[in-house]
């Protein structure tokens, strides 16, 4: 078998495997993350996430995924999340991710230097109505720019 067929077989295989991973979660309402600048996540970034919600009854619990390399500064995150809801309402929550543990140690899941968070945020949340609604998220640390925070993202997902 060449070079060439081999490429073809595993970008198949890896298309297969990618789409049978994300079909099979049934409980995902919404889940986006989005990639920081190399310069760092500074303070006048707002990260928006814009979910559709139609069953507004379905209890769903939120959750902000934090990928953050090895070499970023601080145990914690702290992050402004904005909820503006369908009718121009808007509410806003102040988070506290936990990065690391009390001897330095990163938590999540990590492949090489890089550290994959999913912070909870809110559980078995009701929406109080159907309709649109934008997410904003801002880092609410001390710098104005935050070094080694990768990526940001929501992910909610329908209770238990």
């Amino acid at each position: 078998m060449n070079r060439k067929n081999l490429n073809s077989i595993t970008c198949v295989a890896a298309a297969v495997l990618l789409l049978f991973l994300t079909s099979c979660d049934s409980r995902r309402i919404f889940e986006k993350n989005q990639e920081m600048p190399v310069s760092g996540w500074a303070q006048t970034n707002t990260v928006k996430f814009d979910v559709e919600i139609k069953d507004p009854a379905t209890p769903a619990n939120f959750y902000i995924n934090v990928r953050n390399a090895d070499g970023y500064p601080y145990a914690n995150l702290f992050l402004f999340i904005k909820t503006v809801f369908p009718n121009g309402k808007h509410a806003t929550d102040t988070l506290e991710c936990i990065l690391a543990d009390e001897k330095g140690k990163w938590l999540g899941t990590g492949l090489g230097d890089i550290y994959d968070n999913q912070i909870p945020f809110k559980r078995n949340v009701r929406f109080p109505m159907a309709g649109t609604y934008r997410f904003e998220i801002e880092q609410g640390m001390r710098l104005e720019t935050v070094p080694l925070i990768l990526d940001i993202g929501l992910r909610i997902e329908k209770s238990e």
